[in-house]
């Protein structure tokens, strides 16, 4: 067996979530805060109108044309951003492998990469997978600061922007700073847009305007979360033409290509599932900054910003351990999130709470229920294996 997969642990949201689902299975109902997704009401998926015979086959390994021609436009329309759909985009299955196949291609062994805290909980593990060392700049420092954290080891940062969990939007100065940064010091720059539409306003800029130029620019997106999909797995990078060759060998031999009829289904429909998705993200981004704000009427702190479905609560005045208390929400409250442990070791004391699948009614119940369970002196010490056990669930560890 593979050491460094021995290593790996599982990831803390799935398994989270993986036991809401057993949960489920046994007809419990759960008040499910812990998805990383938001549901929209969908077009209804009519294939009738694609040629479905070529859909049973392989199609391009970079993603069919028509499809990269659409995301070009989408991301000069709606973000600033001109790039190539000749030789400066790629689409595969999923945003997830292309960070992945990003980091084989820019990265040596034992490259470091620097990740700003609250961070997706995969990037570090896919970091240590090629080969490579994760560092981390605590979630309280700001982008001023970054500079002191970079060594001559560093080859690469990534920014989540907006940010999940935090729900952080970066402003333009901010990257072109961190841009300027990795320029000086040769460095490569990856930003994770997933979350590009789940904004209300024009506070996010991306990386692509910010920046104009591709050299050691590489960012990622995902037709999956920005429009409901998350199932589809249809993921895409943009960057310059050299990296976009290397990252097609390794789809080749990866993936092959995102799934044919799915990105033909895409295509052809793109433009009504993107005016049908987009006002309803920028729906649920204002559900969020509501519940953000009842949230704090009932006494709790959350980290700054304004956009995604997520919200990250600052439970560093419990005393006992969050994780074990995420454990009892879930096993005993049937209220499911995430602990802040799984986005960075400066986070272990916050939870990550996403409202993208609930009633603004049963999140509210939610955090009045939560906040009921915090000031109980009692449930300072919680013998989580005790509750799995009682469960019959398996442990995270």
């Amino acid at each position: 067996m593979n050491p460094i997969v021995k290593s790996i642990p599982q990831a803390l949201s799935v398994y989270i979530n993986q036991l809401v689902y057993k949960l489920k299975q046994r007809q419990f109902n759960i008040i499910t805060l812990s998805l990383g997704e938001a549901y929209f009401n969908i077009p209804s998926i009519d294939f009738n109108d694609i040629d479905f015979e070529a859909g049973y086959h392989y199609s391009d390994s970079q993603g069919l044309f028509s499809l990269r021609k659409r995301i070009s436009d989408y991301y000069y329309n709606s973000y600033g951003v001109k790039c190539s759909p000749e030789n400066e985009i790629l689409i595969t299955a999923g945003s997830k492998v292309v960070i992945y196949m990003a980091m084989l291609a820019v990265l040596k062994k034992g490259d470091e990469v620097l990740t700003h805290e609250p961070a997706w909980l995969s990037y570090q593990e896919q970091v240590k997978l090629v080969g490579g060392v994760s560092s981390f700049i605590p979630y309280d420092a700001s982008v001023e600061s970054f500079e002191s954290y970079i060594t001559n080891k560093t080859r690469l940062i990534i920014i989540n922007n907006p940010n999940n969990p935090q729900g952080k939007v970066y402003s333009k100065s901010e990257m072109q700073l961190i841009h300027r940064l990795c320029l000086k010091y040769d460095i490569y720059l990856l930003v994770d847009e997933a979350y590009s539409d789940f904004v209300d306003g024009d506070d996010f800029c991306s990386a692509g305007k910010a920046i104009k130029k591709l050299d050691n620019l590489i960012i990622v997106n995902s037709l999956s979360k920005n429009f409901g999909m998350s199932g589809w797995r249809i993921g895409y990078v943009i960057t310059n033409k050299e990296l976009t060759q290397e990252l097609l060998k390794l789809n080749q031999h990866l993936i092959t290509c995102a799934p044919t009829p799915l990105m033909m289904y895409l295509d052809k429909h793109f433009d009504a599932i993107l005016n049908t998705t987009r006002q309803q993200a920028v729906l649920v981004t204002k559900k969020r900054n509501r519940i953000v704000k009842k949230a704090e009427s009932l006494g709790f702190t959350c980290l700054p910003g304004s956009a995604t479905f997520y919200i990250f609560i600052d439970l560093n005045k419990y005393l006992g351990s969050v994780y074990d208390l995420t454990l009892y929400l879930l096993l005993e409250c049937k209220i499911a999130v995430v602990p802040g442990l799984a986005y960075g070791g400066s986070t272990e004391g916050f939870i990550r709470v996403s409202v993208g699948t609930e009633s603004e009614v049963d999140i509210i119940k939610a955090l009045k229920e939560i906040q009921t369970v915090i000031n109980n002196p009692s449930l300072l010490k919680i013998d989580v294996d005790l509750l799995l056990k009682k469960n019959n669930l398996p442990s995270f560890y």
